[in-house]
């Protein structure tokens, strides 16, 4: 008998957001499932990983090919703690989400749910991303379901390159004018903080602001969103920028030497 695929899910909302539980219920039809999230909210969190204080984590649920844990760290660190001391076997695919809200444009560098997919990249599994234009704690994800169902079932048979990941995203609607493979758009924050005097004195920070995006070409993943496109954006854990490493070959950089 042909043993099923082995998936490890994880996201930065909490083991029991609305969003991982449908994620788990539709991956539980493409073979065993193993959950490891944070036992609370984690957003914002990117690759962070936790480095002075200790981690555990406990099992919440365990149903015929499913297994749920919650865990006190990062989403990365569940994604390590699922690798170390967690998983029998060698995952066939690494998934985040659903994300309560998108992670398109820069936000994919401050994703905790992007973070997920680059720990998988960077263990060589193919790893993908999903997330829903909405931070409503009961946002409505059935629109995005067979999306999500098909896009699992071409991975598991194709794979991705080494160094690669998916970031998908659906926009918060009923229904979606279509599919499109996108780049990262360009654009950033701006506003970002609120200054609130507190009651006991001086001045506090709370974080705000909204995004100014600066594409409106519709190749854009936050353009093609803004369109109600669900987007997948092809994502490299390398950072290179190969185009300056090749123009740097023309510096002097022996004047850069201190002896």
């Amino acid at each position: 008998m042909t043993e099923r695929p082995l998936i490890l899910i994880s996201n930065d909302d909490g083991y029991s957001a609305k969003g991982i539980r449908v994620l788990m219920n539709v991956l539980t039809e493409f073979g065993d499932v193993v959950v490891v999230a944070p036992h609370t909210g984690r957003s914002g969190k990117g690759c962070a990983i936790t480095s002075e204080n200790p981690v555990k984590y406990w099992q919440v649920k365990e149903a015929p090919g499913l297994q749920v844990y919650a865990c006190t760290g990062t989403p990365v660190d569940c994604v390590k703690l699922a690798f170390h001391s967690i998983l029998k076997r060698r995952p066939a695919l690494v998934v985040g989400g659903i994300n309560h809200g998108d992670n398109s444009a820069v936000n994919a560098h401050y994703s905790g749910t992007m973070g997920i997919v680059f720990e998988g990249c960077m263990k060589e599994i193919p790893s993908i991303a999903f997330s829903l234009c909405s931070h409503d704690a009961d946002a409505d994800f059935m629109p995005a379901v067979p999306y999500i169902r098909n896009m699992v079932s071409e991975v598991l048979q194709r794979g991705l390159p080494v160094g690669s990941c998916l970031n998908v995203n659906f926009p918060n609607s009923p229904s979606y004018a279509g599919v499109k493979v996108c780049r990262q758009a360009n654009g950033q924050w701006v506003n970002e903080w609120g200054a609130h005097e507190h009651p006991n004195g001086g001045v506090w920070y709370w974080l705000t602001g909204s995004f100014n995006c600066k594409d409106t070409a519709a190749d854009a993943d936050r353009v093609a969103l803004d369109n109600n496109y669900v987007t997948i954006t092809p994502t490299r854990i390398d950072v290179t920028d190969y185009s300056l490493l090749d123009s740097m070959k023309g510096w002097n950089i022996d004047s850069l030497v201190i002896e």
